[in-house]
């Protein structure tokens, strides 16, 4: 089995494993496993092996180890790696400057001890839920290599679901890294907007976008969480998840717009996870669907006027189902996006009514399974819909409003794997985790052990 984040980091910091040794054991299975998935769009084998020695010669000489010392990670192509072009899955960017310096969020992994070993592969410029990249080709499933990883962030999710990595980082705009957590059967982060620093991390949507980690267990997840907010002065998680498994919760399952159309196994797994929480099922969140609509505006609205230039005078150059979006972004006008802004704040108002009587709430993360490769349509509630536009139904509204959420893996034997969402109030991840933290205790959340 695939040693931990923290089983690395605790066997290089008591001197019973190397880092380079376990930055080699990493590189192995990329070389072993990437051919077949290709989550990968860089890897920095040379570099990595400089880093990891440095941290062995380091430790040799005394010095304290860090929290995730000698863990290789790896980063969605839209983090600033210095020394690299930020080409944010497109051909766009293949001109573009080289970076001069790390994104925070990657300088405070490194400054941890973790080392980076590559970028990811993911929708072009974020804008997806599939990562099938018409430059870099579609990462695969690694329960199913006929299937999709979900998007935007999907080369993340499948390095960690395939123990390439045991830590990747991705972002979500309208549920990029909690749909594709779901797809490979991981846990996945998406904090409260704002919690976490996005410098360096290129840009789709600015007023939704969010920056977060995916790892194969719960305690891993908390562990890169806790270095990434302790630069914002966020107090740690990952010390007390034990003693947060034995804290009561009321917890809420959205219904309603939140289990429209989802596919029995997704019910199941719903039901599962609620009742191992003594849930209330049932609740209602109004306005869910006015949310996801007004997401969709907002999203083609702020995206085309990013790319308006670009657009305008390299449009041969983007994939086709990106520019098309990309160009109806453009022909929305102001009024739409103050109209979107006004449903979100109504919304924001109705999560937080509803939080007076919950702490967490529960919701499925994608609808269905993962689809096939290539596959542009699904049947919902006896209607054929695309599943570009559709595998986001259930986070798009949450993401909109910026809640904290963590995706954990509801495992099922002999079936792809599914995802749930726990939602917690703005700035209050600690109850998501507390939740999840009862679920894993419960035997209800665990990572799917991929048959690659």
């Amino acid at each position: 089995m695939t040693p931990t984040a923290l089983e690395i980091a605790d066997r290089v910091g008591a001197g019973e494993l190397t880092a380079e040794a376990a930055v080699g054991e990493s590189l192995r299975r990329f070389v072993r496993l990437d051919g077949d998935l290709n989550a990968f769009t860089h890897v920095f084998a040379d570099r990595a092996l400089i880093e990891a020695r440095a941290i062995d010669s380091a430790l040799a000489a005394g010095a304290p180890p860090g929290p995730l010392c000698g863990v290789p990670f790896a980063v969605k192509n839209l983090y600033d790696i210095a020394g690299e072009a930020t080409l944010v899955g497109s051909v766009v960017r293949a001109d573009a400057a080289p970076a001069t310096s790390d994104a925070p969020l990657v300088a405070r992994l490194k400054a941890a001890g973790a080392i980076l070993i590559g970028a990811l592969n993911m929708d072009e410029f974020a804008y997806g839920f599939v990562t099938e990249n018409a430059h870099y080709g579609p990462t695969r499933n690694p329960h199913d290599l006929d299937r999709i990883v979900g998007g935007s962030s999907g080369g993340s999710a499948a390095a960690v679901a395939a123990g390439i990595v045991p830590l990747t980082l991705g972002s979500d705009t309208n549920g990029s890294i909690r749909v594709p957590a779901a797809l490979c059967g991981i846990f996945g982060l998406k904090p409260t907007f704002g919690r976490l620093d996005r410098t360096g991390v290129f840009p789709f949507v600015d007023s939704l976008d969010h920056a977060g980690p995916f790892a194969a267990t719960l305690t891993d997840l908390a562990a890169v969480y806790d270095v990434l907010a302790a630069g914002e002065g966020v107090p740690p998680i990952g010390r007390g998840l034990a003693a947060a498994a034995a804290r009561p919760l009321r917890v809420g399952v959205l219904g309603d717009h939140f289990t429209e159309g989802a596919f029995p196994e997704v019910l199941v797994s719903l039901q599962r996870a609620g009742e191992a929480l003594g849930a209330t099922f049932g609740v209602s969140l109004p306005g869910a669907r006015a949310a996801r609509s007004a997401a969709f505006c907002l999203t083609s609205y702020e995206g085309g006027r990013l790319h308006r230039e670009e657009v305008r005078t390299r449009a041969d150059l983007y994939d086709p189902a990106v520019r098309d979006r990309l160009r109806a972004g453009l022909l929305l006008p102001d009024e739409v996006a103050a109209a979107a802004q006004a449903v979100r704040r109504l919304f924001r108002e109705e999560a937080r009514r509803l939080f007076l009587d919950y702490d967490v709430l529960l919701a499925p993360t994608t609808p269905c399974p993962a689809p096939k490769i290539g596959q542009a349509t699904m049947l919902l509630n006896g209607e054929e819909v695309s599943v570009r536009r559709n595998l986001g139904a259930y986070t798009q509204p949450i993401s909109f409003i910026g809640l904290p959420v963590v995706n954990v893996p509801v495992f099922n034997a002999g079936a792809l794997p599914l995802g749930v969402q726990i939602i917690a109030p703005a700035w209050r991840e600690d109850l998501a985790f507390a939740a999840a933290a009862r679920l894993v205790a419960a035997g209800v959340a665990v990572a799917h052990p991929p048959p690659i």
